[in-house]
């Protein structure tokens, strides 16, 4: 029986000092890879560099500056990178105080919106341009993970400039495999729902609701993404159900759309009333 498809390769894993990000590092690293340890919170990079054995790199991977420091670094450590996992992702586009203090989601800053942009998608946009042309000139090719959401492939009720940024992202990633898939570079897209990160904690009322499928461990995360290696497969979903709301979704848009408005009144209701419990049932 053959050996990990991971052993031996170099490995960046972006947003990699909490949560999913720190996830694929560990399992990166037990799978046999060589990994560099990517975060803007360089003491947590480094933490989890020194308990995988790896290569801390902190910074910004969202600039183009950052980006191209941390590609140097990590070529500089690894002698090439086989596999960059673009996983920072952040979620700070949440509903503002409008007229009379009600929620207002469309009263998002157009400076939120720009820094969401530039985190979750052209984070992925730089990453690729730093590290697809040296595949492709080689011959051997590369992995570039997406780490996205749920919320790309169906819509995220509350943030705006997180679900339009998450569909971008996913967007991308398609066309990346569209246009490089046959020449050597497997590209997947990382599309998990509720996951027990910082991010679910912050999320208010809407944490019942991403969580209506069960929240997973980070660790599952990573552990669906190794066992999509085994067919490549591009989306990858660690909540199986995902697949059946998206193809509910394309096959019946309108009746998806009128399960979601259902979903959002019910927010709406436990936002109004902080002492209710949110209610999520499966009306999408």
């Amino acid at each position: 029986m053959g050996g990990s498809p991971l052993a031996g390769a170099g490995a960046v894993v972006t947003g990699a000092g909490n949560g999913i990000g720190r996830a694929l590092a560990r399992r990166l690293a037990a799978e046999g890879a060589r990994v560099v340890v990517n975060d803007l919170d360089a003491a947590a990079a480094t933490a989890v560099a020194h308990e995988i054995g790896g290569h801390a790199a902190p910074g910004d991977c969202a600039s183009s500056a950052g980006v191209a420091a941390l590609v140097e670094q990590a070529n500089d450590a690894l002698g090439r990178i086989d596999v960059f996992c673009a996983n920072a992702g952040i979620d700070a586009g949440h509903a503002a105080d409008g007229p009379g203090g009600l929620a207002d989601p469309l009263g998002v800053p157009d400076e939120t919106w720009a820094r969401m942009l530039e985190t979750n998608v052209m984070a992925h946009v730089r990453a690729a341009r730093a590290v697809v042309p040296g595949w492709l000139a080689d011959g051997r090719g590369g992995r570039f993970v997406v780490t996205a959401s749920a919320a790309g492939l169906l819509t995220m009720i509350g943030s705006a400039p997180y679900s339009v940024t998450k569909h971008a992202a996913v967007g991308f990633a398609e066309w990346l495999s569209v246009t490089y898939g046959d020449r050597g570079v497997v590209v997947q897209a990382l599309c998990p729902q509720g996951v027990r990160t910082r991010m679910l904690e912050d999320a208010g009322p809407l944490t019942a609701l991403l969580s209506r499928d069960a929240a997973l461990e980070p660790e599952d995360v990573a552990t669906a993404w190794v066992d999509s290696l085994v067919d490549d497969r591009f989306l990858v979903l660690p909540h199986p159900e995902v697949a059946d709301y998206y193809r509910a979704r394309a096959r019946d848009t309108d009746r998806w759309l009128a399960g979601m408005r259902r979903l959002q009144a019910k927010v709406d209701a436990a936002v109004s009333t902080p002492a209710t419990t949110p209610t999520t049932g499966r009306d999408a």
